[in-house]
């Protein structure tokens, strides 16, 4: 089968260093024996999304959801394993990722275009479209360091769709948008989905996740705990939660009855 993304046998580990330092001379006189702490973001994740599949991944923060994102999206190499992606991709996997802040918004397209492998031909074509669908016009030429969150969203949103890619991938910025933007991204994803274009999101918003991806992949400790139907993924996940709290419960209804 003709896949839009492959993972086989991925895995990422990050080295952190938890040493801290009241000064600069300090900080030197340590570098010879201070050691990184081998942390693993991923472990082993072997997954296939087929084109034209819109996927979500849950999971508690510190799973691996936006590791693995990134892994997909470029951002970070694999630590072992193999990543293959067929098709142009489109990101926001944060909100000021791939913006200059001393460029004005519309630099910053300009900027992002050149970046996708966009002709300025084509960036000529797709300005206007990317602009009015952001309702950026009136701060389109001013600086995107003055743009509140929301703006951010609105621009990074409007370019990763207007800009045709095969592959979205989205992590979580979709939350700062105000509602009716929010439906309006909503709206475009469906358009996407509808043109047999791939989407894989990571949210903490299940009610998105049920409304826009048929597939859901459950993560937990940098793995893949659950993957399949959607609702069948959020239930297991939503029970998993629910078990973490039972046993607290327990033992205040113990202490209650207890009580003279």
């Amino acid at each position: 089968m003709d896949y839009a993304i492959s993972l086989d046998k991925v895995s990422k580990s990050f080295d952190l260093i938890r040493e801290k330092h009241l000064s600069l001379k300090s900080a030197l006189l340590s570098l010879r024996r201070v050691r990184a702490q081998r942390v693993l973001g991923l472990n082993e994740i072997t997954l296939a999304v087929r084109h034209g599949e819109t996927l979500a991944i849950v999971g508690k923060n510190g799973s691996g959801k936006s590791t693995l994102l990134r892994i997909i999206g470029r951002v970070y190499r694999p630590s072992s394993g193999t990543v293959e992606v067929r098709g142009r991709m489109s990101t926001m996997l944060a909100l000021a990722a791939g913006f200059h802040p001393e460029l004005t918004g519309r630099e910053n397209i300009n900027f992002n275009g050149a970046i996708m492998g966009l002709s300025a031909a084509d960036m000529r074509d797709k300005i206007h479209k990317i602009i009015d669908f952001s309702e950026l016009n009136d701060f389109i030429d001013s600086p995107v360091k003055t743009y509140s969150d929301g703006m951010l969203m609105r621009l990074g949103f409007s370019i990763a769709v207007e800009t045709d890619p095969d592959i979205l991938l989205i992590d979580e910025v979709l939350a700062v948008g105000d509602a009716e933007f929010q439906e309006k991204c909503y709206d475009r994803i469906d358009a996407f989905k509808q043109a047999g274009r791939t989407i894989v999101f990571v949210t903490h918003d299940l009610d998105a996740a049920r409304k826009v991806a048929s597939r859901t992949v459950w993560m937990t400790a940098g793995q893949i705990c659950a993957d399949g139907d959607t609702m069948q993924v959020i239930d297991q996940y939503l029970h998993s939660l629910a078990q973490v709290h039972e046993p607290a419960q327990e033992g205040i209804a113990k202490i209650d009855s207890g009580g003279g």
